[in-house]
């Protein structure tokens, strides 16, 4: 460890749970999802869960999750992590990341008979780029109308889980202090384009109407605590019904550590979105 931080290393050096099911959804190797199926014969309540990695295939695919899916699996959930790829890979970037991570999305209806999944309440979980994935896919039906991510009937998504998020990409792009740095962001939402950040940023597409939960490490290195303060302000004037919860001594990795105090407070709102009316 570094300091009383978490690292990557600290997280990935230990045993790793293994999912009940990989679907594919495309020809290329990252067009795929893990199923984490729990005990029962259900229906499942499903946590939609999109990984992180600035974007880039290179950086981590959908096995980062394995470890707090594991853990949802255990508490019986269904999670649903899927991958996608990335702006360093063909394909990927705009509007290719946008249209796995939507496609990968809508394919729990397709299964959900098969592996007795309950769509009436889907509960999206988002690490880091995987945030801002999240959120824009419960904005889904905000897209503009000419826009070619926009699709008849998107998955429904109750309610999003931030952690750690990079959703707005302007201000993503016009922060060198970000740690994914700001030449992935022209990759991914295409620039060259009228307007780029209308149909990927999640500010252009407030309000989501949709409940949101940002939790944040106060001592994130990688992702500056304004891109979530800032984010919150904004969603919360629009009117969207959102909370920030600021975990201390926290910082990156341990958003998506089981053993964190942060994973444990994602949990509490996890089963609080489940629970909600």
């Amino acid at each position: 460890m570094t300091g009383d931080l978490l690292t990557w290393p600290d997280l990935v050096k230990r045993p790793r749970p293994a999912a009940d099911a990989t679907i594919a959804y495309g020809p290329d190797q990252m067009q795929k999802v893990d199923l984490w199926l729990p005990a029962g014969k259900g229906p499942h309540p499903v946590v939609l869960m999109v990984h992180g990695g600035c974007w880039q295939t290179s950086v981590a695919d959908r096995s980062l999750m394995d470890w707090i899916a594991a853990d949802l699996r255990g508490e019986g959930y269904a999670v649903w992590n899927i991958d996608y790829r990335g702006v360093d890979r063909a394909g990927g970037g705009y509007p290719g990341t946008f249209a796995d991570a939507a496609k990968a999305s809508d394919q729990i209806a397709v299964h959900a008979r098969k592996y007795h999944l309950d769509t009436r309440r889907i509960v999206a979980v988002g690490h880091s780029a995987g945030g801002h994935l999240a959120l824009w896919l419960a904005a889904r039906p905000r897209l503009p109308k000419d826009s070619p991510l926009r699709t008849r009937r998107p998955l429904k998504i109750a309610h999003v889980v931030s952690l750690g998020g990079l959703p707005d990409l302007e201000a993503t792009a016009a922060s060198p202090d970000n740690g994914c740095g700001i030449e992935v962001v022209a990759k991914l939402v295409g620039a060259g384009r009228d307007d780029p950040y209308r149909d990927t940023s999640v500010p252009r597409l407030l309000p989501l109407k949709v409940p949101q939960d940002l939790v944040n490490g106060r001592e994130d290195r990688i992702i500056p605590y304004r891109m979530a303060t800032d984010y919150f302000a904004a969603a919360t004037a629009s009117g969207d019904r959102v909370q920030l919860h600021t975990i201390p001594a926290t910082g990156h990795v341990e958003l998506v550590a089981p053993e964190s105090a942060a994973w444990a407070e994602t949990k509490r709102l996890i089963a609080a979105a489940f629970a909600a009316p």
